[in-house]
């Protein structure tokens, strides 16, 4: 390449005629490269919008796709004063009448009145049990206070029924044992030996009834529920008790009903992705005639598959046990721009008398609407799926014109160093002419008889 732009034997700018071939021979390749890595670039964008779209789509499927979404059953209380209430889908719709004439107490033993609770009480070991659980043994030793004894036996590592706490009442100090189990098959026991000279911890440890162990009564429809916690699951199908407060001169009522808003949020749920993915199908891949702009897959083969795949299916007859069924049989039908809208008061009414056939419509297992659509959109957006091999492919396009970009910048490299040394050796022909020139004017000056014209 040339030292300077500027050629010293022509005078013409080498530089700036180097740099127009050089434009002139590239500026069309690189015009196409720009134009195909931006068409590349914008299906790329197109394939994730898509993938997002189905993405959400596939969320809401799989609501859909569970039987107990169909299946749910929910409750009210006529008051919130006694109990609180929940159900799973085993419950049996009905109504019931609650009175809870007892909540769940655990007990609570004391041991006797001591002087002073840092005071040691005497060497000995104590066997602390619940009910029917393990016991567990605390070593006390002759230094050990009431205090210590307490600390020892919240720090057990085999403690898990029991705490202890004292409280310094009206005659002193004493060690109250507490179950953290209700119910009257939950009492204390504790069983104290001695060591040591005297009786001090065998006496200390002579425990006396503080709260008694009481059991949760209710009655339900009449029929009284006895129950060793306030949590009370099995007395009505499907249906469990959180017992807060008692009063068996008052009645509360209980009713459990079908719960159709949880599978309504559902089917609503899923016709707006339906048709938000639709949406977003047509305009990646239709024209605008208003705005006279194409869709960026417009002339794409695999937005249209989607389509056309799960329209069939939005179409089609699903067998149930009470035979075909169909999306337009619960209240959702196709508009004319292949779009979904649901009927309120037909998907209502066919929500209130089902007895399973929309579960079996929407969920059963490998021939069901959401099955068969979550097992199609699964084939496109999963990790290494249909939409990923397509992106891979587009990556592969942009590396080749990355590459081939490369390619011509190398090409053009070449074409200018050549075009310089071109350029450099004419400049050098040329100066070397014009010093040949100057010297024969010079000579012929000075030949006799030629006279020179001064101005």
């Amino acid at each position: 390449m040339g030292l300077t732009s500027v050629g010293i034997g022509s005078g013409m700018d080498i530089g700036g005629i180097v740099t127009a071939l050089v434009q002139a021979e590239s500026a069309g390749k690189i015009a196409k490269f720009d134009v195909n890595e931006g068409k590349i670039n914008a299906q790329i964008s197109g394939i994730g919008s898509l993938k997002s779209a189905m993405s959400e789509f596939q969320d809401k499927l799989e609501l859909l796709s569970k039987p107990e979404t169909f299946s749910s059953q929910k409750v009210t209380l006529s008051s919130k004063d006694f109990f609180s209430a929940t159900v799973d889908k085993n419950a049996v719709a009905g109504k019931y009448e609650v009175k809870v004439q007892q909540l769940a107490q655990s007990q609570k033993v004391g041991s006797t009145v001591v002087a002073d609770k840092t005071t040691p009480i005497g060497a000995g070991s104590l066997t602390i049990g619940v009910g029917s659980g393990d016991s567990f043994n605390i070593s006390v030793s002759d230094t050990d206070s009431l205090t210590d004894i307490m600390a020892k036996i919240n720090d057990a590592e085999d403690n898990n029924d029991v705490t202890a706490t004292i409280i310094n009442g009206e005659l002193g100090p004493q060690l109250v044992l507490g179950s953290k189990k209700t119910g009257e098959d939950n009492l204390i026991t504790v069983t104290a030996a001695d060591t040591g000279p005297g009786t001090g911890l065998s006496d200390t440890f002579s425990m006396t009834e503080l709260t008694p162990a009481k059991n949760a009564e209710v009655f339900i429809d009449g029929v009284k529920v006895i129950s060793q916690s306030n949590t009370i699951n099995e007395a009505i199908t499907g249906v469990s008790l959180s017992l807060t407060a008692a009063d068996v001169n008052k009645s509360t009522s209980i009713t459990v009903s079908k719960n159709t808003e949880k599978s309504k949020t559902a089917i609503t749920g899923f016709v707006e992705s339906y048709n938000t993915l639709m949406t977003t199908i047509k305009d990646l891949s239709g024209y605008d005639p208003e705005t006279k702009k194409a869709g960026i897959l417009q002339g794409d083969a695999l937005p249209r598959s989607i389509q056309s795949q799960l329209r069939t299916m939005i179409s089609s007859e699903y067998t149930t046990s009470d035979g075909s069924a169909t999306l337009a049989s619960i209240g959702i039908k196709t508009t004319r721009e292949g779009l979904l809208e649901v009927d309120d008061s037909i998907l209502t009414e066919a929500l209130n008398k089902d007895k399973g056939n929309i579960a079996e419509l929407f969920s059963t297992e490998e021939t069901g609407l959401a099955f068969k659509m979550d097992k199609l959109v699964d084939n496109y957006v999963q990790s290494g799926g249909i939409l990923d091999g397509r992106d891979n492919t587009l990556d592969e396009q942009l590396t080749r014109i990355a590459d081939s970009r490369e390619q011509l910048s190398r090409r053009m490299s070449a074409y200018s160093d050549r075009l310089y040394k071109q350029f450099n050796a004419m400049d050098l022909v040329v100066a070397n002419l014009n010093s040949q020139s100057s010297m024969l004017q010079s000579r012929l000056d000075s030949l006799p008889g030629v006279v020179r014209k001064n101005n």
